[in-house]
């Protein structure tokens, strides 16, 4: 595996860590009536590589699964990955 792959599978693997957990705490802060993580940082995360992260988050911890935008634009990061995925497994040899 080339040196490029490993870096993004580490990259992928941390991100959708953070993501997870940054689903569950700001679940947990909602519980508290605290201070939260913003929509857009959730989002963000899922685009930047956090697309299974995000909506493993929102179904485990049952968190901003009513939220039209969370709803529509969580699966096109999903799509969006999957297909830079496919892209770079047929492109770097």
């Amino acid at each position: 595996m080339g040196f490029l792959i490993r870096v993004l599978v580490v990259y992928y693997l941390l991100i959708n860590l953070i993501t997870f957990v940054a689903y569950g705490v700001d679940k947990r802060k909602a519980i508290r009536d605290q201070w939260r993580i913003p929509e857009l940082t959730l989002i963000s995360m899922a685009f930047l590589g956090g697309f299974i992260g995000a909506p493993l988050g929102m179904l485990t911890f049952h968190h901003k699964t009513r939220k039209i935008k969370f709803r529509i634009l969580i699966p096109v990061a999903v799509i969006l990955h999957i297909i830079l995925i496919i892209f770079i497994a047929v492109t770097v040899h």
